[in-house]
């Protein structure tokens, strides 16, 4: 739609290798959308990269972790009025050809917000085998939880309606915010739909979880889904009239 604003946002934490070919490709397939690089911290040059590439920069004094550098996007995206965010991560594994599937799915249904699974197809670059085990198991749960479908939990690869990301730049989960903001979203009455893409091998780098870190994670995400459940929802909390306060004495 050609009235939709949408704005892209990649949190990055030492990406100055990854971003260049990425920003490239973003700029020569949708003209029309602005990016938003979020600099975590990094101690490398991401940030002179993405202003080199001419793409709005917001720098963090420190290391926030994804959780933050998310919500600083969504935040960003609320001040300036934006219709549609889309999420994608800065390291390539999220190829950009399948951005517009995704902001094509949600102007195109009633969804709050769109994932990108890579299990509704099974195709493209594959994670290892522990850890293919742990997003299905968090995927489960995810479902259990939420009684909405849900194959990808972890996957950070969305486009969000405006309600949902103000909704997040209020509330956004800061430590595993993708498995989290799932349960956290449905449990608000957003409604969340998955669509298939393929993944892509990270370009330069290696991810953070692996080998033993994969099972540790699986643990502590599995906790605070179970956690973010037991929650009161946070829109029918503040829909509620303030209650009067007793006072001691019976007056």
């Amino acid at each position: 739609m050609p009235d939709t604003r949408t704005l892209v946002i990649l949190p990055a934490w030492n990406e100055a290798e990854n971003l260049p070919p990425l920003l490239d490709e973003l700029r020569r397939r949708y003209p029309q959308y602005d990016v938003l690089v979020v600099n975590d911290g990094s101690s490398d040059c991401t940030s002179q990269v993405a202003q080199a590439w001419g793409v709005q920069v917001v720098e963090l004094p420190y290391n926030l972790g994804i959780g933050g550098a998310e919500q600083t996007g969504f935040m960003y995206a609320q001040h300036y009025g934006y219709d549609v965010a889309v999420r994608l991560d800065a390291d390539g594994q999220h190829p950009p050809e399948e951005v517009e599937a995704l902001v094509h799915a949600l102007l195109d249904s009633r969804a709050d917000v769109i994932i990108g699974s890579r299990f509704l197809e099974v195709e493209g670059f594959r994670s290892s085998w522990l850890r293919r085990i742990g997003i299905r198991w968090l995927a489960l749960l995810g479902t259990m939880l939420t009684r909405q479908r849900i194959t990808d939990s972890t996957s950070g690869f969305r486009a969000y309606r405006r309600g949902a990301f103000e909704f997040l730049a209020r509330f956004n989960p800061q430590d595993y915010p993708e498995p989290e903001s799932v349960v956290l979203l449905a449990r608000n009455d957003f409604y969340v739909k998955e669509v298939p893409i393929m993944m892509r091998e990270r370009w330069v780098g290696q991810s953070s979880i692996r080998g033993i870190r994969t099972a540790y994670y699986m643990v502590k995400v599995t906790l605070a889904l179970l956690i973010a459940a037991l929650r009161e929802p946070v829109r029918q909390r503040l829909a509620e009239p303030d209650r009067p306060k007793t006072v001691q004495g019976g007056k």
